[in-house]
């Protein structure tokens, strides 16, 4: 049974579709790629997921249960957790009450406050300080952190290198490796090629809103990925 599929999914924003029959699957411990220019709907499958958009055709299927519609708390309560484009950090709240906003589906697991501070001490060291006081790769961090709060089976992961140096993007591929080898899937929405190479064991294109194309890294050049992100 897989963590998350989407069955055929119509998304609107309104009266405007924006997600054309989409369909793909996400597996336990799978490490899946979203690629595509920007504006092509990659960011409509995280909404989708989260309730902001509408779902007027297919379903959405979480541990193989059917959603024509999904309220805004389901996927993080099936152990989905998303980390958004732009992180999201409230910026009337420190640190650590970002961080416990993910928690608050109460699922079991490993991660703890005391779990993401040794994983990344430099909040735990700042703890009280605004969360929008941080760099931008530590603000990454905190984003992280806080959708690790939810203990989730699936982490979905929306252009998490966007603005960030390169050293801090090898910095988070070795951390996604270390989440999936521990038995965390991975899907990631990304246009970093080093990224997604180092990352990601399988993939889906998307264009116009549709799902053109699905396949394995393996063996794929770097230009052939790069034609993969610009279609």
């Amino acid at each position: 049974m897989s963590l998350l599929a989407f069955d055929r999914v119509d998304a609107h924003y309104g009266n405007a579709r924006i997600l054309h029959g989409v369909s793909f699957e996400i597996g336990a411990g799978e490490r899946v790629a979203i690629l595509g220019r920007n504006g092509v709907g990659k960011t409509t499958i995280v909404n989708t997921l989260c309730g902001v958009t509408t779902i007027r055709a297919g379903a959405v299927c979480i541990r193989g249960v059917r959603y024509d519609s999904l309220p805004n708390y389901l996927a993080a309560r099936s152990g989905i957790a998303s980390v958004l484009q732009g992180r999201g950090i409230l910026p009337n709240l420190t640190i650590e009450e970002n961080l416990l906003l993910g928690a608050a589906v109460s699922r079991p697991g490993p991660w703890t406050l005391k779990t993401v501070y040794e994983l990344f001490p430099a909040l735990g060291e700042r703890a009280g300080n605004p969360g929008l006081g941080l760099s931008g790769g530590q603000q990454q961090m905190l984003a992280i952190g806080r959708a690790l709060m939810a203990n989730p089976d699936l982490l979905v992961l929306d252009e998490p290198s966007e603005g960030l140096a390169p050293v801090i993007v090898d910095e988070l591929a070795r951390l996604f490796n270390h989440l999936a080898n521990e038995g965390t899937a991975i899907m990631l929405i990304e246009q970093n090629i080093r990224l997604i190479q180092r990352v990601a064991d399988r993939y889906h294109v998307l264009s116009k809103g549709e799902v053109t194309e699905t396949g394995t890294l393996a063996g794929m050049t770097t230009q052939q990925l790069q034609d993969h992100i610009t279609i």
